[in-house]
């Protein structure tokens, strides 16, 4: 299988679809998986750190993702995009890591649409103004991380792919396999249940 190398890339102008790059990836030139690879190892590595929190095993399972992704592309249908098929080998594939490292997360207050989860209370004590705001900010973070873990997969994913990945709920419909309002759902619910364990750190 092509090495994903390092995952930071370009953004260059796609010159061909992903499509015709799976299709002669099928016919066995490796080249082309080699720059879907190129076109998604960002992503995919954004998706898996922010899921994990841990930059060392997101590099690892960065590259188990795009080994299961060759290995298996000679079944991809095309049904889907290429992008959903490989976002959703990523989550099932961290989910499983999830279930072996018992939800351990991470997630940056640099990376998290914060406004998104929190209301002003929230905002406020954080805020510019605040003296101590850069251990206020630790301290929230290490709370946040926490309230996240206990999300349950289906909840914590949706978060990650459109809180901080910026996907759509039909995107992330696609991925999941869940009805748009499915997602608007759980995304809802998730942010009800940071929003209270936050409210409840701050009283």
């Amino acid at each position: 299988m092509p090495d994903p190398g390092s995952f930071e890339d370009d953004d260059k102008p796609l010159s061909i679809t992903d499509a015709e790059l799976v299709r002669q990836t099928q016919e066995g030139r490796t080249e082309a998986f080699d720059e879907l690879i190129e076109r998604y190892k960002k992503k995919i590595y954004g998706l898996v750190y922010h899921m994990t929190g841990n930059p060392d095993d997101s590099n690892d399972l960065m590259f188990e993702i795009f080994e299961k992704a060759f290995f298996s592309i000679k079944n991809f249908k095309g049904n889907s995009s290429f992008s959903t098929w490989i976002y959703q080998i990523s989550k099932n594939h961290v989910i499983n890591y999830g279930k072996k490292r018992k939800n351990k997360v991470a997630i940056s207050m640099n990376d998290l649409d914060t406004e998104a989860l929190v209301n002003g209370e929230i905002a406020e004590f954080v805020s510019l103004d605040s003296t101590d705001r850069d251990v206020k900010i630790k301290e929230l973070q290490k709370k946040l991380n926490e309230a996240l873990a206990k999300l349950s997969e289906d909840h914590r994913i949706v978060v990650v792919m459109h809180d901080i990945e910026g996907m759509t709920s039909a995107e992330i419909g696609k991925v999941t396999k869940c009805s748009e309002g499915t997602v608007r759902s759980r995304l809802h619910y998730a942010r009800q249940q940071l929003q209270t364990y936050l409210k409840e750190y701050l009283n």
